[in-house]
């Protein structure tokens, strides 16, 4: 039994639960048939606010797998949403229906504001720039399978990282476990979000930061190119100027290890040429598929049992989030908390940083 009710970041498991999920994982792909009828009489429902294939898909066909059943909305204005129906209501009424809910929304903090409100575990597939706990879970059965450890990697990470939701998920995870060492490819603007170096910072990894692919391909044990994320941009103009930046070809891939694993959370837009699909080294497409043994395994585990409740949030703040996207700037009933960290606020939906003055 999983010691959290819901699952909004990685840090609501311990690593051995990690490690028992992807275990899990990895059984089921070796016994797929065997785990038919698991979760028969169980419904999940699946609240997606912004467009997705992979993961929706993967949730509904891990759900199917297990012999339990699927209800939820593929797009916002098909549902009460479109009537300006809050977050909580929509959670409040689901949760009623369902056991299990996994959210996908473009703010950030939307998932841990959902668990407050509802009755059943809720699984965070994805908040705006924020975290993506469940492709990370896809990220390590992958590495379990590919690598053969979490450990004594050098790992390589391309492209947006500002915005790179599985960008943050996958850092934080992997700081978790030994000798670890990242390198953060990106231009300037695009550079990891100040809360993810504090976190590097706080686990004692080691990361340097670079502006050139091709030089820091030698180095790398797994590369994990991001696409440009035209949604994330407040203007085309922005995008334009970013996108185009880091392509991963066949001349670059000569410069790599052997060994090298290449992985990306896909879609890809033009950040890998089609010829590298070829390479034996290019495990992106294997990826998706593990990411359904994931979630198979992590509902599996999440319906075992009823597990902790978040942690109740910290008394009402009068202060506001200073990130705009931040889900207590959007539906003003969700109680603004905040945690400090030296001279800073830190949202505790989003991981927004201020000053505290």
């Amino acid at each position: 039994m999983m010691q959290s009710r819901h699952l909004i970041d990685l840090s609501d498991l311990s690593v051995p639960e990690w490690e028992e999920i992807t275990r899990l994982a990895c059984d089921i792909r070796e016994r797929i048939d065997d785990y038919y009828g698991v979760c028969r009489g169980k419904i999940l429902a699946t609240l997606f606010y912004e467009p997705s294939t992979r993961t929706q898909m993967s949730f509904q066909t891990a759900m199917l797998r297990l012999g339990g059943r699927i209800i939820g909305f593929d797009n916002p204005g098909n549902s009460s949403v479109s009537k300006g129906e809050s977050l909580k209501d929509t959670v409040r009424v689901v949760s009623g229906y369902a056991d299990i809910i996994a959210l996908r929304h473009p703010l950030a903090g939307a998932p841990k504001a959902a668990a407050l409100y509802s009755r059943v575990p809720v699984i965070n597939a994805g908040d705006g720039g924020h975290l993506h706990p469940t492709q990370t879970l896809t990220d390590l059965v992958t590495l379990r399978n590919e690598k053969g450890t979490f450990s004594g990697l050098c790992i390589g990470l391309c492209g947006d990282l500002k915005n790179g939701r599985t960008v943050h998920s996958l850092i934080k995870a992997m700081a978790g476990f030994s000798g670890n060492r990242f390198v953060l490819i990106s231009t300037p603007d695009l550079g990891v979000p100040p809360y993810i170096k504090d976190y590097l910072a706080a686990s004692g990894c080691s990361y340097q930061e670079m502006d050139n692919l091709a030089e820091a391909m030698p180095l790398l044990d797994v590369l994990y190119m991001t696409r440009i994320q035209q949604e994330r941009f407040a203007s085309p103009e922005e995008y334009e100027r970013q996108k185009g930046v880091y392509v991963l070809d066949a001349e670059k891939m000569k410069h790599a290890r052997k060994d090298l694993v290449v992985l990306h959370p896909l879609p890809r837009v033009d950040e890998i040429t089609v010829e590298v699909d070829d390479d034996p080294r290019a495990k992106y497409f294997e990826q998706t598929e593990y990411g359904l043994y994931a979630r198979m395994a992590l509902i599996m585990k999440m319906t075992e049992g009823t597990g902790k409740e978040l942690a109740p949030t910290r008394p009402g703040s009068q202060r506001r989030c200073s990130n705009p996207l931040c889900i207590t700037n959007r539906e003003t009933y969700i109680p603004r908390s905040f945690r400090k960290s030296g001279d800073m606020l830190v949202c505790d939906f989003c991981d927004e940083r201020t000053l505290l003055s």
